[in-house]
């Protein structure tokens, strides 16, 4: 599955990269944010994504678990009944919180209300609001989208892949707690990590 890239995406910003993932039933959107702005982006199929994370393929926000940032869009009920869509997106947002934290890494649970007050002071704020307040973060639509021939930093960004980007910003912003699992070698021993996910339930791996 391709993904849109540029040369910005090997490097590191100071305090690490942000991967933020906008969750969905089948297929989920990400970014990676690397010193405040999109490097790569992607709207891919769940098992795709889940690969990328267990594996740490293709891109740096993927491989650096130890000093990335995990975001996962969270889900919050608001008293209205909902579907299985809804569990199922709650399912797979599950999946990729474990396999990133199996692999030593932070996660950070941005839910929407905190997205639409960081990008627009309201909880009353729509997607419309947000994508405005987006690019005019990034100084203008010329500016933030610019063209094909001379792209801006947003150039590509479409659908769900804004969502993914909003929360990648309001996570800059959030503290980061500290990551559930490391890596065998950051601990005492690999046995005593085995014990520790066990009360978790299976290792996934």
């Amino acid at each position: 599955m391709g993904y849109a890239n540029d040369d910005r995406g090997d490097e590191q910003a100071e305090g690490g990269v942000i991967l933020a993932i906008d969750p969905g039933t089948t297929e989920s959107a990400w970014v990676v944010l690397s010193a405040g702005k999109p490097v790569a982006h992607a709207k891919e199929p769940n098992h795709a994504l889940l690969k990328r994370l267990r594996a740490g393929e293709h891109h740096p926000g993927f491989r650096d678990a130890l000093t990335n940032l995990l975001a996962i869009e969270g889900i919050a009920s608001y008293g209205m009944a909902v579907g299985k869509e809804v569990f199922e997106t709650c399912m797979w947002s599950g999946r990729f919180r474990e396999a990133w934290e199996y692999r030593g890494g932070a996660v950070q649970i941005v839910y929407r209300k905190e997205v639409k007050i960081f990008h627009c002071d309201t909880a009353r704020a729509n997607d419309a609001n947000i994508r405005a307040a987006l690019i005019d973060r990034f100084g203008g639509k010329e500016a933030a989208i610019g063209s094909k021939a001379s792209p801006g930093p947003l150039h590509g960004i479409k659908s769900d892949r804004w969502a993914a980007l909003a929360l990648a910003l309001t996570a800059e912003g959030k503290p980061v707690a500290a990551p559930l699992f490391r890596e065998p070698h950051h601990a005492e021993t690999i046995d005593e990590q085995k014990q520790a996910l066990e009360k978790f339930g299976e290792i996934p791996y």
